[in-house]
């Protein structure tokens, strides 16, 4: 949903349209929270939830950036002019089970322009939006005075098993930094976070895993001094404030078109991940545990070349 966001902002900026969104309950504050978007209609399982409400607002055309069976089926109940973007599904399914790289170097971004080229709707460059209600912003000092001259943001979670750094690995990484971590997930990730605390004695390492909400946790990403994270959510919230990011991958790639979306970010981003395994990527989400049972695009990750980059990345960000 973060990635739609730089088509719902040319839209409203470049049409001056009236917007309104169609999502999961779970997931409505983050459109709810877009000064762009108007109103937005929640649906718990079925689109049937919604198709009545939205027939009564006699829409002028629909855009699908979902593109899947609920999507086309609310987008033919409408009945007016629509367009969507090329999924790549053949494509990413012949990168996943016969290694052959057919898909465009295109960010699935840039894709989602491609819905709304009927309307002569360009990507203005200004990169991906987060909206963080005042309510849910959080100061690191409030968790720890030490935490006010810089820290490090550390994503420990993620949908998909295959696609989290293990505990000892993020304990190998942050064992060679100097700056505070605040380590960030969901409630589901506290354990694991706890293991990474128990691991890494002799630095300020704090395990917020579960204790925010996403948009608290957004807050921290984008007071953070450089981000380290799992290919999942937190980075493309830590791509929307620009942050320096060390994005570590597992069984996907980014040929998938998924890397942090920065087009006007300085600092730019790092991708970590481990070249020439035959098995990689095993899958374009995730699995729950490694079909190989080595787990090698994870366990071989470069520990001192990430926290080299961190290092890096943090240099460059006291000297501006």
């Amino acid at each position: 949903m973060v990635l739609t966001t730089p088509v719902i902002r040319a839209l409203k900026t470049q049409l001056d349209a009236e917007i309104h969104a169609v999502t999961k309950k779970r997931y409505a504050f983050l459109y709810e929270n877009n000064p762009n978007i108007s109103k937005v209609y929640s649906l718990l399982k079925s689109e049937k939830e919604v198709i009545g409400a939205l027939q009564k607002e006699h829409y002028d055309f629909v855009v699908d950036l979902q593109k899947n069976l609920r999507s086309r089926n609310i987008t033919r109940s409408l009945k007016v002019e629509s367009a969507s973007f090329p999924k790549m599904n053949i494509k990413k399914w012949l990168l996943v089970n016969f290694k052959a790289d057919l898909l465009p170097k295109v960010h699935v971004v840039d894709r989602y322009f491609k819905a709304v080229e009927k309307l002569k709707v360009k990507n203005d460059n200004l990169g991906l939006e987060y909206f963080i209600p005042a309510n849910d912003e959080v100061k690191p000092e409030a968790i720890s005075k030490e935490l006010t001259n810089g820290f490090v943001g550390f994503v420990i979670g993620g949908q998909h098993y295959t696609k989290i750094f293990p505990a000892e690995k993020v304990a190998e990484v942050i064992n060679k930094r100097s700056l505070p971590v605040l380590l960030l997930g969901g409630k589901e990730d506290f354990d694991r976070g706890e293991v990474i605390v128990s691991l890494t004695p002799n630095r300020l390492v704090i395990n917020t895993c579960g204790k925010y909400n996403l948009n608290q946790s957004a807050s921290l990403v984008k007071q953070c001094t450089v981000l380290i994270t799992n290919d999942t959510g937190l980075m493309h919230i830590g791509a929307a404030f620009n942050k320096p990011i060390v994005s570590v991958w597992g069984n996907t790639v980014p040929e998938f078109g998924m890397v942090p979306y920065m087009p006007n970010n300085k600092s730019g981003f790092f991708i970590a991940e481990v070249n020439g395994l035959s098995c990689r990527p095993c899958s374009k989400l995730g699995h729950s545990k490694c079909p190989k049972k080595h787990f090698k695009c994870m366990m071989m990750q470069d520990v001192e070349g990430i926290a080299g980059k961190v290092e890096e990345f943090v240099r460059a960000e006291k000297s501006e």
